[in-house]
């Protein structure tokens, strides 16, 4: 029996699957409710090297939800609170951090053709639009998360291609751009759960711990099934 960190994982799924994740890099953009919970679940699984993306700061808000927010790290930038976690975890992880937005005219900062699997968990349409397309132009794997603000259910998330997602309003403005941008295909995680929609709120979406965490978990089980090539779907 493997006797090392992540021994119950090489149980699992062997070494050969370890070695590979050992060896890949990943790209998250967006460290907060869903991509924390991203970072946390690779960083447990023996990913070698992971790069974040965020310009926020932790804020008392953001307690309720995000893994990586408690009271000993308000006004914290994310990615550091995010590198420091994932380091704690295991400590030969390489964490590099871009304390910024990522937008369309940004983008150039970083070479999206260094990486081995593009995490996309931004809330901004065009962004993610971008984030895809250039995933796309170097033939690197992304995954997009869609809305999941205003929902209660976690049993209601589903992995899909974007053309087959529905009652998601952010997977609709998402999926008729990325028709209009000639993008065909696009992995995603996504809720058929109606929003629960309430007029206090405003703007701002109201959220929860386990509905955030769970896409966030989707995710990183689709990236880790995908980089090892073992799927028992």
């Amino acid at each position: 029996m493997p006797n090392n960190l992540f021994a119950r994982t090489e149980m699992l799924l062997g070494a050969e699957a370890l070695e590979k994740l050992k060896n890949s890099k990943i790209l998250v953009f967006g460290v907060g409710g869903v991509g924390g919970y991203v970072c946390e679940a690779l960083a447990r699984c023996g990913v070698g090297e992971i790069d974040v993306v965020d310009k926020d700061t932790v804020d008392e808000t953001n307690i309720n939800r995000q893994i990586i927010a408690d009271t000993t790290n308000i006004g914290m930038p994310k990615v550091d609170a995010v590198k420091e976690r994932m380091q704690r975890i295991n400590p030969e992880i390489k964490v590099n951090v871009f304390k910024t937005f990522f937008l369309p005219e940004n983008a150039d900062f970083v070479d999206f053709s260094n990486y081995d699997y593009i995490v996309d968990a931004v809330d901004t349409v065009s962004a993610k639009i971008e984030i895809v397309k250039r995933a796309k132009e170097n033939s690197v794997p992304v995954i997009s998360a869609m809305g999941t603000g205003n929902k209660i259910n976690p049993q209601m998330l589903e992995v899909a291609d974007i053309q087959k997602t529905s009652v998601c309003p952010l997977a609709k403005a998402v999926r008729l751009l990325c028709r209009k941008n000639g993008i065909k295909h696009l992995k995603t995680v996504y809720s058929k759960e109606i929003p629960i929609k309430k007029e206090e709120n405003g703007r701002t979406p109201g959220s929860i711990s386990f509905v955030p965490s769970s896409a966030g978990l989707l995710m990183a089980s689709e990236i880790v099934k995908d980089i090892t090539g073992i799927r028992n779907d």
